[in-house]
């Protein structure tokens, strides 16, 4: 790396307190932390040394678990000299619980190399609670012995915490018994079937006993991480952030994909730190933050305004500012649509959507059965309302997401409806008392029985339907896909298969779509939007190769449950007057089983119609603030090129 190169590093990181390492991809980020560990241990190995791990657990590190198991197998990498001490244990668990971390290092990674037994090291879940501190003595003396660890690896949740350090560890903890963060509850309840059957404690190494590590290397993916990371990276020390205290650390290094680095500084608002190509998004993103920082209306924005921060470069280069204003005003202006399918005989090229054909054929594919009218209610209802032929496709059952006491309520009203009408309910009654002898001894996250998987999926498919039809739809316009992929009975899903895929591409090449809306909001705690999207896509692009219709296909990304649309990212807001966001509600309503309290929320305490007013309410002041007209509520899509 050349002076001027290294100079203009510094500057573009000049916000960030340690040492960041970022790339393209979770896959290409854990071959390197891989990559790294595997050198550490030969290079010990060569030198007749054991070297010392701490080890991690969830999703964070399960790729470099994968590739270490790899190197094994097919590179000879052996693990005999290794001796590993993990992070933590949630307090009380049973070594064997499918939700202990012992059964997870046991199954990601030392049942399938040659490590010995005797040198891993786990916090034991089963203690008595006496005797819970003199393990956790004699815990950091097996560490202290052995000269300290040579490398250890963390991840980092949304609370900040590092292993189960959470808000308001001491920099010089040691191994100890904590109590968990609500929200760090919250990020487990999947794993354990519902947020009330995760432990309120765990035993977890403390910041002081990492601190001691030789190198230490702290890994983060997905755009949920960025807020934390930004944090940990670029703000000032404090127990609020137990990450933070890294930055005093001159061994430790943020390994981070480009979603988990998207918040901070030189990737979020590049314009601070250095000189950029400024492309037309980047320009609207720019101009739009510099609006919402000052308060202003885009056309307000003055040339003292962008040279105050850090936006002189865009004036000069594309100036006079007020052009520029204008520009990014229009290009806002023209995204908002009340004619979601396009408006016939209009001039389209300034509109979102096409006018011809003024009668178009969309799929809504539908992740879990209420994703549709949650994040794009209003929407639905319109293109219902304006004539187009529209179908709704509910890819998943959804059935993991419905309280057991559900299937007894349901199951009680049919041998109450059977017996009313004089039907033999003997076999409903059995059904119905196995199921109640079952949930009496139901473990967390026990896989149901096929009978209660069965109507859970009824529940929701009914309530689908209910709202489908408020919608406008008939009947042989809604569609129940059931892919495979979803069908455990667990929260745990299996690999998406081509199954999946021929399925989804027989519904496409039934309707033969003019438009495709898709769930796009990847930060759902369950990871389904994405697998189906994935999905979809597959689809779409295995039938563009023979079949002329999909080059004629729009596909459309919708949020709104979790996270809504960046104002910039936004390509087509479909406003919503005080009545249409009434029948919106109503639509969602149908879903009763999700209402009040779902099984699985997060982290966001409101219910989904409250959710979805709400950031429908705050797109429509978004565009408000920046100038344009004031509407009662928006509806925001971007659209995705495959």
């Amino acid at each position: 790396m050349t002076n001027m190169a290294r100079l203009n590093l510094l500057e573009e990181t000049r916000y960030e307190k340690l040492p960041v390492s970022v790339f393209a991809n979770q896959k290409e980020a854990s071959l390197s932390v891989a990559k790294r560990i595997a050198e550490l241990i030969r290079s010990k190995q060569a030198a007749g040394e054991k070297v010392v791990l701490g080890l991690a657990t969830g999703v964070t590190p399960l790729g470099v678990y994968a590739e270490l198991v790899r190197q094994h197998r097919q590179e000879g990498l052996s693990f005999k000299n290794v001796i590993t001490f993990n992070l933590d244990e949630y307090y009380p668990m049973k070594p064997r619980a499918a939700q202990s971390y012992v059964t997870f290092m046991n199954e990601n990674l030392f049942d399938h190399i040659d490590i010995d037994k005797a040198s891993v090291h786990i916090p034991d879940g089963t203690l008595k609670k006496e005797d819970v501190v003199g393990f956790c003595l004699e815990y950091e003396k097996k560490i202290s012995a052995l000269g300290g660890l040579d490398l250890q690896i963390l991840g980092i949740g949304r609370t900040g915490h590092i292993g189960f350090n959470e808000p308001g560890s001491a920099p010089n903890s040691g191994t100890r018994l904590v109590t968990l963060d609500d929200l760090t509850r919250n990020d487990a309840s999947r794993d354990f079937g519902g947020k009330q059957n995760v432990p309120t404690k765990a035993i977890t190494m403390g910041i002081g006993t990492i601190f001691k590590a030789r190198e230490i290397i702290l890994m983060a993916w997905s755009a949920k991480k960025a807020p934390i990371i930004k944090k940990a990276v670029e703000g000032e020390i404090s127990g609020d952030v137990p990450a933070t205290y890294l930055q005093l650390s001159q061994h430790v290094e943020f390994v981070l994909d480009t979603e988990a680095a998207s918040d901070l500084t030189r990737f979020n608002t590049p314009w601070l730190v250095k000189d950029c190509v400024w492309d037309n998004m980047l320009k609207k993103k720019a101009v739009i933050w510099l609006a919402e920082q000052l308060g202003k209306p885009v056309l307000k924005l003055t040339e003292e305004d962008y040279n105050n921060h850090g936006m002189a470069q865009l004036a000069v280069e594309q100036g006079p500012v007020y052009n520029i204003n204008i520009d990014i005003f229009n290009q806002i202006q023209h995204t908002i649509t009340g004619w979601p399918g396009g408006k016939p005989d209009a001039d389209d090229s300034q509109r979102p959507e096409r006018a011809l054909p003024a009668r178009k054929r969309s799929i809504i594919f539908s992740p879990h059965p209420d994703d549709d009218v949650i994040s794009m209610g209003g929407t639905f209802i319109r293109l219902v309302d304006q004539g187009h032929e529209v179908h709704v496709a509910y890819q998943t059952s959804g059935n993991t997401a419905v309280w057991d006491d559900d299937v007894l309520r349901y199951m009680e009203f049919a041998i109450d409806f059977n017996h009313s009408i004089g039907d033999d309910n003997n076999h409903l009654k059995g059904l119905y008392e196995d199921m109640r002898t079952f949930f009496d001894k139901k473990q967390p996250n026990e896989i149901d029985t096929q009978e209660i998987r069965d109507v859970k999926g009824f529940i929701r498919k009914t309530e689908a339907i209910s709202g489908a039809r408020y919608a406008g739809l008939n009947d042989d316009h809604i569609h129940f896909m059931a892919l495979p992929f979803y069908e455990t009975g667990k929260t745990q899903k299996s690999p998406v298969t081509d199954k999946d895929i021929e399925l989804t591409m027989e519904l496409l090449q039934k309707v033969k779509p003019q438009q495709v809306f898709a769930a796009g909001d990847f930060a759902d705690p369950h990871g389904t939007h994405l697998v189906c999207f994935n999905i979809i896509l597959a689809a779409l692009r295995k039938l563009r190769e023979t079949e002329d219709w999909v080059k004629d296909c729009w596909l459309w990304m919708y949020r709104g449950a979790w996270k809504e649309f960046e104002t910039y990212e936004i390509e087509m807001a479909v406003p919503l007057s005080p009545q249409e966001v009434l029948r919106k509600r109503n639509a969602i309503f149908k879903h009763q089983s999700q209402k009040d309290r779902a099984v699985f929320p997060g982290d966001d305490a409101r219910e989904f119609w409250v959710r979805a007013e709400d950031r429908n309410r705050e797109t429509a002041q978004a565009y408000d603030r920046l100038g344009l007209a004031e509407y009662q509520a928006m509806e925001a899509f971007v659209k995705f090129l495959f």
